[in-house]
């Protein structure tokens, strides 16, 4: 035990843990076996082919009232979000998209088991937002950020008038700065009690994407269509990686690194690598393959505690979200939101009940409005 009492102490002297349930989480996957893991990993149905066609996996595929049963028992949904970007000749390009949908879909199979299935939305972002260093690139689809997020602030209005009013955007693309700014802004423009994040999966489980060096798994950091994602894809859907078709490339840098961050801000460098552009050559010009790092590395054996760790804390979270605030609750309005709560009251009860009033009836506030 760390002479902190605050954190909970591992095998590697750089690498502490919080003392609170995710990170006793955490620590417990960490220590765990190979066999403990394939176990955990069986119990989520990892792997599984992707279910975005499969009935009654996602609201948009499950009969109506069964929709309607389900979010009686439990009213969180999780709203995977991808995009559609060149991963290297040897993978598709559906490939952050279908990490996502895999995960959710992982924690949706095991809550289901528990009588509580939770609900997701399918992937509203095909097509995400890209950093301008990605421009240019054949395969990769860059959708405007007033778009993408004016697309997002109505998806998360039209699932809040259905009753799912606890949402969880689960990311998997470098975009994030679009999805943060999506859920400020529906908080400002609507001022609706609810819960509503983001979670960028890789940085909620960068301990698990450590160097053999810091006492991971990998042989190199995480960047981009490299050792980490082919891990990932080797896992969750070896039938659309050949990876007789990878191949390894650098970045071209401009500056001296030790400034930038890499994709899961590994290091704690004093910038995120969405925090800067000109520092390095753009994708088209420095790495036209569409890979940083080295896809041939990957082994689906790499990939394992990671994901089993964003499903388990993406299953904790839905658990002690529906502990503080049960199917059919919200934070209360008076503490988070400045409209009048008597004026709330219709709109927070459930769909098609008696009083109830749709939010598209609910005028906008502040000097947020839409135009």
């Amino acid at each position: 035990m760390s002479q902190n009492p605050k954190l909970l102490s591992t095998n590697q002297p750089d690498l502490f843990f919080e003392n609170s349930a995710v990170g006793k989480l955490k620590k417990e996957i960490w220590d765990a076996s190979d066999e403990q893991i394939d176990k955990q990993l069986a119990e989520f149905e990892v792997p599984s082919p992707p279910e975005w066609c499969k009935a009654g996996s996602y609201i948009q595929t499950t009969i109506r009232h069964e929709v309607e049963q389900n979010r009686r028992k439990n009213d969180i949904v999780l709203i995977p979000v991808g995009c559609t970007e060149l991963h290297g000749a040897h993978t598709v390009s559906a490939m952050d998209t279908l990490f996502v949908t895999g995960i959710c879909e992982g924690v949706r199979r095991y809550t289901a088991k528990q009588g509580k299935a939770v609900n997701l939305a399918l992937p509203p972002l095909m097509y995400g937002c890209h950093p301008y260093h990605h421009i240019g690139m054949p395969g990769t689809v860059i959708i405007r950020e007033n778009v993408a997020k004016e697309f997002l602030i109505d998806v998360m209005l039209g699932l809040y008038n259905d009753g799912f009013r606890k949402q969880i955007l689960v990311n998997n693309h470098g975009h994030l700065w679009v999805l943060e700014a999506a859920i400020q802004q529906f908080c400002k423009r609507y001022q609706l009690p609810g819960l509503f994040r983001v979670i960028d999966w890789h940085r909620a489980t960068r301990e698990f994407w450590r160097t053999k060096e810091y006492g991971g798994p990998f042989d190199t950091p995480f960047i981009h269509a490299d050792e980490a994602e082919t891990s990932v894809g080797l896992l969750m859907f070896p039938d659309m990686v050949d990876m007789s078709k990878a191949v390894e490339t650098e970045a071209e840098l401009l500056m001296p690194g030790g400034h930038m961050d890499t994709s899961v801000d590994a290091y704690g460098r004093p910038s995120r690598w969405s925090e800067c552009e000109g520092h390095a050559a753009i994708e088209i010009k420095g790495t036209p393959e569409g890979v940083v790092g080295k896809p041939t590395l990957g082994d689906a054996e790499k990939a394992k505690k990671p994901v089993l760790a964003i499903m388990k804390y993406i299953t904790m979270l839905i658990e002690e979200t529906l502990e503080a605030f049960p199917p059919g609750k919200v934070p209360p309005t008076d503490k988070v939101s400045l409209r009048d709560p008597k004026e709330l009251e219709p709109y927070l009860r459930e769909p098609f009940s008696e009083g109830w009033k749709s939010v598209y009836g609910l005028e906008q506030v502040g000097p947020f409005k839409s135009a």
